[in-house]
């Protein structure tokens, strides 16, 4: 299995490294030239073409970022990989990673991290397993039929991932776009109608479009009129005993097709079944249904210009709608090595930690029209854990070394699972932590470390600790870089859950980019160089921290729980878990003093809507957040307890940074 794993991983980084180069080295396709034929014998044994100067000189690349940037770009472009599949937890990607983070701990020489079980003290396993609620629903059988004719499942329909575990047969009934108060007094739905009731309701995705397929009622995207979560809930509570949603013919929208069960989680679960039809599947089976044999594209003309409400169709063809679903949990791991320290500080302890997890295909944490696609995560956060792994190798070395202090703390070296949905493997550490509080002296973290530019670096968490910036100012100094020292030991990274805990905290982060959170976070990307500087600097500050006095750790430090400083404003909230495809920004906490704690936004609060438009996930709010400037007053619309609250929210500055 180990001489497997090695050979795997072996031609993974050969290859990573190769590919790498090669694009680092050509900045643009060459031209094409027309290709020249000579005939002969050739001697294999002694063939070798004379350099030019037009062939890449990918040694002389490689050679000139040094050893620790080419170790660390090994690392990076093999967990973006596709074969790693994105990293989601849950995933085999995921697993495949951890294999690979362990592996290199061992490597490193590093011990486990871990006892076997909670409450154990000896330490056996390089593993922290953890479970994640959630999951998602898995479909366990489903059909949808007219008559004797069966649809095929992931070709003409999906189980919608809000259905319930129910089989019905029954007619039709369109509801439009099912909207029950929309812009300029439009609604879907006649007052008292009875025509959904019995029936299943054929409604339309999103909301009335224009000629061009883009929204009547949004500039951007779309407005919080087209969420499906109030859809399902409007056509249950008239009676409609199953659900076909349908995509809008020629919408302009990247999610035309299909989506995936995991993708469709509108809300809360239905009773009743839920399905997802394809376009030319209810074209058919609406015109078959309808009397006057209407196309959809027909249908959906009316429904824009809202010229029609629910319509009974045909009750000779039955259609049959069946969805058996279960959920559960996502099993994953947080990996550890520890570095075992010696003399007087041997029991004391420094923490050291990076995200190996991703996003996977998109399904969570990323733009909704990238759905179902790769995304790599090399820098988010590949990067980190790169250097995590690369600083494995660095202090092992220098622990062994004479020049090592005789009295040094041990090192937990961690890579947490579930930091892209809400921190949750830092965060199960610290509920369920390996290592007494009070013998930690600092956790150093590493997130988002490979897109430096101009050699700017940001180090969070300068505030954390009594005295913190002068004992930093030598090493930042030392390092030759622009360090933006940022007081605070918040923000959305593992770091937090650390500073919550009361323990001093760095963080360090090279800056957001156009393909944060996107499939073109590729390995090719990145700046080996740039991170080659930042773990020479982490490395500076923790053998400083696995010698020298102990930090006391400094609370009063504040932080917007919810960016790292890319808006004039802050809202003040913590995104958290959302299960898989749910819609909305789940509130995990609220900082005290914020624009959400003033405006009454609570922890559980799923927020929906930003004057008026769609929140589909973290990103949207984020970018509402670059739009606007202190005193901007916005309406947020959000569900607590079931029901929905739109509250008045008066925006705050960021806090400068130190």
């Amino acid at each position: 299995m180990l001489l497997t794993l090695r050979s795997t991983l072996t031609t993974l980084l050969g290859a990573a490294c190769a590919v790498s180069a090669i694009a680092m080295a050509q900045d643009s396709e060459p031209a094409h030239k027309k290709g020249t034929i000579i005939e002969g014998t050739v001697n294999i044994y002694d063939y070798s073409p004379d350099e030019t100067g037009t062939d890449p000189d990918i040694a002389g690349q490689l050679a000139a970022i040094g050893p620790v940037g080419q170790q660390w770009y090994q690392h990076v472009m093999t967990l973006s990989n596709p074969y790693f599949e994105g990293r989601a937890p849950g995933s085999d990607g995921i697993a495949a990673a951890a294999n690979y983070v362990e592996f290199w701990m061992r490597h490193a020489g590093l011990e486990p991290g871990f006892p076997a079980k909670e409450g154990e003290s000896e330490r056996t396993t390089y593993r922290q397993p953890f479970e994640l609620p959630g999951a998602g629903p898995k479909v366990v059988d489903s059909a949808v039929s007219i008559g004797d004719s069966a649809l095929k499942s992931g070709q003409d329909y999906i189980v919608l991932g809000s259905s319930g575990s129910a089989s019905v047969t029954a007619p039709l009934a369109f509801a439009g776009y099912a909207i029950e108060s929309g812009r300029d007094g439009y609604t879907s739905f006649k007052d008292d109608s009875e025509d959904l009731k019995g029936r299943i309701a054929v409604f339309f995705r999103y909301e009335p479009i224009n000629q061009e397929g883009v929204s009547r009622w949004s500039e951007r995207r779309w407005s919080e009129h087209s969420a499906a979560a109030p859809k399902l809930e409007a056509l249950a509570k008239r009676g409609a005993v199953g659900v076909i949603m349908v995509t809008p013919p020629d919408a302009r929208d990247a999610r035309r097709g299909l989506e995936s069960t995991a993708t469709s989680r509108f809300g809360d679960r239905l009773t009743i079944p839920a399905a997802q039809l394809s376009i030319e599947a209810m074209d058919a089976l609406i015109q078959q249904a309808d009397p006057n044999a209407r196309t959809l594209a027909e249908w959906r003309q009316q429904a824009d210009e809202g010229a029609v409400t629910t319509v009974p169709l045909k009750d000779s063809v039955q259609v049959t709608l069946k969805a058996e679903l279960t959920t559960g949990t996502i099993s994953t791991d947080n990996i550890g090595g520890v570095l075992r320290g010696a003399g007087s500080l041997a029991d004391e302890w420094v923490i050291v930690g990076s995200h190996y997890d991703h996003v996977g295909f998109g399904n969570y944490g990323a733009d909704p029209r990238n759905r179902g696609k790769l995304h790599p995560g090399a820098d988010d956060n590949a990067s980190g854990t790169a250097a995590m792994l690369c600083m494995t190798k660095l202090m092992s070395d220098w622990y062994g070394s004479d020049s090592a202090p005789k009295d040094r703390r041990s090192v937990l070296f961690m890579a947490f699972s579930a930091e892209e949905v809400g921190l949750d493997g830092s965060r199960h550490w610290t509920e369920h932590p390996t290592l007494k509080q009070e013998s930690i002296n600092a956790m150093v973290n590493l997130d988002m470390v490979g897109r430096m530019r101009n050699d700017e670096l940001v180090v969070g968490g300068v505030g954390s600790a009594k005295g913190f910036k002068d004992w930093l100012r030598p090493r930042f100094e030392e390092s030759g870089l622009t360090i933006r020292a940022d007081l605070s030991g918040r923000g959305p990274s593992d770091h937090a859950s650390f500073y919550s805990a009361g323990i001093p905290v760095l963080s360090l982060f090279t800056g957001v980019h156009d393909v944060y959170h996107k499939p073109g976070d590729h390995g090719w990307t990145v700046n080996p160089g740039g991170a080659s500087k930042v773990i020479t600097l982490a490395e500076s500050i923790t053998k400083g921290l696995a010698s020298e006095p102990k930090l006391e750790f400094e609370g009063k430090t504040a932080g917007s729980g919810q960016d790292r400083g890319y808006a004039k404003v802050r809202l003040g909230v913590s995104p958290g878990y959302a299960e898989t495809g749910q819609q909305g920004v789940v509130v995990e906490a609220v900082s005290d003093g914020t624009s959400a704690a003033e405006a009454g936004i609570k922890k559980g609060d799923v927020l929906l809507s930003w004057n008026g438009e769609l929140l589909e996930g973290a990103g949207d709010m984020m970018d509402h957040l670059r739009k606007h400037a202190p005193g901007d007053k916005v309406k947020i619309k959000l569900r607590r307890d079931g029901k929905d609250i739109e509250l008045d929210v008066t925006m705050k500055a960021s806090k400068p940074r130190g």
